[in-house]
């Protein structure tokens, strides 16, 4: 069967029908076109319907249904009147023109110029990492040729677990979307409709940039167009002048785009900003480019094919507005369905965090080595097809998974304005900025604001509960508990089919596939703290209240100030007294708006400081691993889940409130005024500060830091900084943001710091560089078990001799110093003037070290004890310290034990005495025939650092010891020190026991 009998077979009957009252009365050759529909709906209109007189508005009418494969009848007349047959050479002049103008270079610019302006990256980009063009990494979105039946009665099982388990069928590129249809009709409008956030914008960017590249050649000359801006222009203006307007470089081009067949593409972006009506009744015809009309009533036109009909049309919009283009205009509905592949997912994390910019300043080899890293893990947790894998089935989410990424491990440096919190409000900003729920509704109402108010509710109320599933019936009580009028279920009804989906997405836990989680988890508590912020949290008797506060308040206003004014024409005594009653009135009520603010401020003390939650990982670590996955052993799913952790609801309330977040806010429709910020930071320095002196765990101290760094308040931060004397982050692992994040929220005041502990932080050269002011203020400084080599050392060096240093305590043990690392410490010791301790033990010294700070040690004259323990020094080298230390005016104590020394030299320093030698060297649990004031101590040492030594090597020494004890017991007859040689020996005993038996 041939094509057109293939078509013929499809129409509906009607159609047929009144095909030959189409052709009667008409002279000449007559010739027949079957056009394919790619979308089921009313016939459209024929290509020269807009050069038929107004009143016989051929195909706008009422047309009959088609099939899902009904094809559309186009016929063209062919007249044989001299008029008609010149036609043809009239068009190829026309076109000859155009081509002229084209090549004359306007167009040319015209390319320039929108390149310059598509290819233009936000600032969000700008700041939160390394600027990408997109020709450089941009990952196209799987994109599903769609039909109206499907978007009006959309599959409940198109879900997005479903999206990622099964392809796409019928999928299309972009630059395929123009291609004829199944019957071979060429397609002129397309509508490519998305949820928010699957990359409607992006890729009309990325389609634009490719024209302006030449890889678009099925168009000539393309002219986009805003919606949203078209929305705010009110006045009457003719196509010509509107593109003119928006761009110069084609006033030369305009004149003769309806003379000719240029191929011309307009971009429609964002539909949904303008409210369209297709009716005669609303939209007049108009086929004139000349003429002055509504914008709305421009795109009207040109969909109706009746403005400048060969032009072809590519319209983005939401699905909720997809209807309000009649099926009859439209040649093919394309639907972005995101990243529903997860190899599109790996493709877009791998081309993002392997630029080469990324990294910052860092070493390259590390750098690559670290960005590869980051790609594998990312890659194993998408591979499990965790949450993460339906979070990423939007492509915003991969930007904001990316930017995160780079905050977490590239940032070097945090800019002051750089938050965690600024992050998801500037993601917030490219998704909804502008963006009107719905265009149609009389309150305009925001989008995000309509978010802040219903999913927030949810979030809160999970963050509250502390659960982050959520079924059927949670949502209908917190979305549809309030629906009173027509209005509200419509913006409900728009909330769904475009919204739900970037905010809430199926659980893939096994067990749990009908009830919903947030996209992203961090996302519940931002929305939740939002959500409080804004003042929604409130019962229905606080709203009434609030409403009637704010009439009262402005009621008793006004009448004051016209009690005010009688009183001074009337000087009744009466009216003094009711004006100052009156007055009682506004500030009554502004006591109660405050009580709202100090609930707040305690909401935020309360859950910053949950002592549930003090063991925890700190928070930075926690979204470390809701991206990267936890390596290791699969939960068995009979197992009992961990509970679930809100610890950053508070700082995301925190980091709310700042100015910059507020600021972005406000464009967002989302107010936070000045006053309330304020007063929540005043009602916060009874809770937050108060309770934040107390002592914190290090993880949970942490959070009390990066709370205070989101919060953005420099005169909050210092005087909650000056209330911490200690600040303890052992074990903590000190990434370079948390480096960063410490050291900027230290910088708010100068006041001196009694101690700080970053005990096996992971801590580098890199992180010292980034703490050393703060070091400076430090007088006891922990910093045992760091892997901290020689370049570490050289910053320790130059911060011990710098002018303002005041560390008087460094502890440096279990670092790998080295020779290298000793000299540089060697140089610290002969400048500085505030160390008076300092611990070496377990640094890899060997001789040629203590040599070198044995060579330095007498230009010190404040050093008061040293620890060279476990350094591997021989008798040589000992003696050498000693005989220094022996001269130094202030030193007084060299701890010597588990060295290879021998038992000469042990001999040689048990002859040491304190009130002749002015030294005491710690070298064994004996002082002779007595044991050693010390031993308690030296025991301890060994306790404590047996998981970083070699258990051999201890066990040998722990022998050594023990056999000394017994010699130097059998040497005394004092009953006395028998018995103390006796108690220290079964303590030696216990220890090599647990050691043997590894319980120790």
């Amino acid at each position: 069967m041939s094509r057109a009998m293939q078509c013929q077979s499809c129409l509906p009957w009607g159609s047929w029908a009144q095909l030959p009252r189409c052709l009667s009365g008409s002279r000449g050759t007559r010739s027949v076109h079957m056009c394919a529909a790619s979308v089921p709906g009313e016939l459209g209109l024929c290509p020269w319907d807009s050069v038929l007189p107004p009143g016989e508005p051929a195909g706008l009418g009422a047309a009959p249904r088609d099939t899902p494969s009904s094809c559309r009848v186009c016929v063209r007349y062919q007249g044989g009147s001299q008029e008609n047959s010149a036609q043809p050479g009239s068009s190829r002049h026309g076109q000859s023109q155009l081509r002229n103008v084209a090549s004359s270079g306007a167009i040319k610019k015209h390319q320039k110029s929108l390149f310059s302006w598509f290819s233009h990256q936000p600032n969000e980009e700008r700041q939160f990492g390394p600027s990408f063009s997109l020709d450089a990494v941009h990952v196209d979105p799987v994109i599903r040729e769609s039909s109206l039946e499907e978007i009006l009665k959309p599959s409940p099982d198109l879900t997005i677990q479903n999206q990622l388990q099964q392809p796409c069928r019928r999928v299309i590129s972009l630059h395929n979307l123009f291609d004829v249809d199944a019957c071979g009709r060429q397609v002129k409008n397309v509508v490519l409709y998305g949820t928010v956030g699957t990359g409607k914008s992006t890729l009309i960017k990325k389609m634009v940039v490719d024209w302006c590249h030449g890889r678009l050649p099925r168009f000539e000359l393309v002219i986009p167009f805003s919606c949203e801006d078209l929305s705010h222009s009110h006045a009457h203006v003719s196509l010509r002048r509107l593109i003119t307007k928006k761009y110069q470089h084609l006033r030369d081009v305009v004149p003769v785009l309806e003379a000719s067949n240029l191929k011309v593409l307009f971009i429609l972006n964002g539909l949904e900003r303008l409210n369209l009506d297709f009716r005669l009744a609303g939209t007049e015809l108009c086929c004139d480019p000349n003429e002055p009309v509504p914008p709305s009533a421009i795109v009207v036109n040109l969909l109706r094919k009746y403005l400048l009909p060969e032009a072809s049309i590519i319209v983005t919009t939401r699905p909720s507005a997809v209807r309000r283009i009649p099926g009859k205009y439209v040649g093919r509905y394309a639907e972005i369905c995101g990243f529903s592949d997860t190899n599109l997912q790996k493709l877009y994390f791998q081309m993002r965090l392997s630029q080469p910019g990324c990294t910052g300043e860092e070493s390259q080899d590390r750098s690559s080595a670290e960005q590869e890293n980051l790609v594998e893990m990312l890659s194993r947790n998408l591979e499990r097809h965790n949450q993460i894998t339906a979070a990423c089935f939007l492509p915003s989410y991969c930007w904001l998974v990316c930017t995160t990424l780079h905050f977490l491990y590239f940032t070097r440096m945090v800019p002051p304005s750089q938050t965690l919190t600024g992050i998801y409000t500037s993601f917030l900003r490219l998704n909804f900025s502008g963006e009107v729920l719905d265009s149609t509704d009389p309150t305009n109402i925001s989008m995000m604001k309509y978010v802040a108010k219903t999913v927030g509710k949810l979030a809160y109320e999970g963050v509250m509960s502390r659960k982050t599933c959520f079924s059927e019936d949670d949502l209908q009580q917190c979305f549809e508990v309030e629906m009173k009028t027509e209005s509200e279920l419509n913006l409900l009804e728009v909330f769904r089919s475009d919204v739900f989906r970037f905010f809430l997405s199926p659980c893939m836990q096994p067990g749990k596939e009908h009830t919903f989680v947030f996209t992203i988890p961090a996302m519940q508590e931002y929305l939740a703290a939002l959500y409080v912020v804004l003042g929604e949290k409130k019962t229905l008797a606080q709203r009434v209240e609030k409403e009637l506060s704010e009439v009262i308040g402005k009621v008793s206003e006004d009448v004051a100030v016209v009690v005010n004014i009688i009183s001074k024409v009337l000087p009744l005594r009466f009216l003094p007294v009711l004006f100052n009653l009156l007055k009682i009135f506004p500030r009554y009520f502004s006591r109660l708006s405050g009580k709202d603010r100090d609930a707040i401020a305690h909401t935020m003390a309360e859950e910053l400081f949950k002592e549930e939650d003090y063991y925890n990982d700190d928070v930075l670590d926690q979204i470390n691993s809701s991206i990267l996955g936890v390596e290791g052993p699969m939960r068995h799913p009979d197992e009992a889940p961990d509970d679930e952790v809100f610890e950053l609801f508070p700082i995301f309330m925190g980091g709310i409130l700042s100015r910059r977040n507020r600021a972005i806010l406000e464009q967002l429709g989302c107010s936070i005024k000045n006053l309330a910020a304020f007063e929540i930071a005043k009602a916060m320095k009874k809770t937050v500060i108060r309770k934040g002196r107390k002592g914190l765990p290090p993880s949970e101290l942490m959070d009390y830091l990066f709370f205070l760094h989101e919060f953005q308040n420099e005169r909050f931060t210092a005087e909650a900084v000056r209330s911490l004397r200690a600040v303890n982050l052992s074990s903590v692992k000190m990434t370079p943001l948390k480096c960063s994040v410490l050291a900027s929220v230290m910088s708010t005041t100068c006041h001196e710091v009694e101690e700080l502990n970053l005990t096996s932080c992971n801590l580098d050269a890199g992180s010292l560089r980034t703490l050393f002011p703060v070091l400076l203020r430090c007088k006891a400084l922990h910093l045992q078990l760091n892997s901290l080599g020689s370049d570490a050392c050289k910053e320790i060096r130059d911060l011990l001799l710098h002018d303002k240093c005041v560390v008087s305590s460094l502890r440096l043990a279990n670092n790998p110093v080295g020779e290298q690392g000793a000299q540089y410490l060697a140089e610290a010791l002969a400048g500085n003037r505030s160390l008076t301790h300092l611990s070496l033990l377990h640094t890899a010294l060997g001789d040629p070290g203590a040599e070198a700070i044995a060579r330095h040690l007498a230009e010190n004259q404040h050093l008061q004890e040293l620890n060279l323990g476990y350094n591997s020094l021989t008798d040589a080298a000992a003696l050498r310290v000693v005989e220094v230390a022996k001269k130094h005016e202030t030193l007084d104590k060299v701890h010597l034990y588990f060295n290879d020394i021998s038992e000469d030299g042990k001999r040689a320093l048990d002859s040491l005495r304190m009130d002749r030698d002015g030294v005491r060297a710690l070298v064994f649990l004996t002082a002779g025939t007595d044991v050693s004031d010390y031993w308690s101590h030296i025991l301890n040492v060994v306790q404590r650092n047996l998981p970083f030594w070699d258990r051999e090597r201890v066990r040998q020494h722990l022998a050594l010891l023990l056999q000394d004890l017994e010699s130097s017991r059998s040497q005394t007859a004092n009953p006395w020190r028998k018995a103390k040689f006796l108690r220290v020996e079964s303590e030696v005993k216990k220890m090599l026991g647990k050691l043997q038996d590894g319980t120790l």
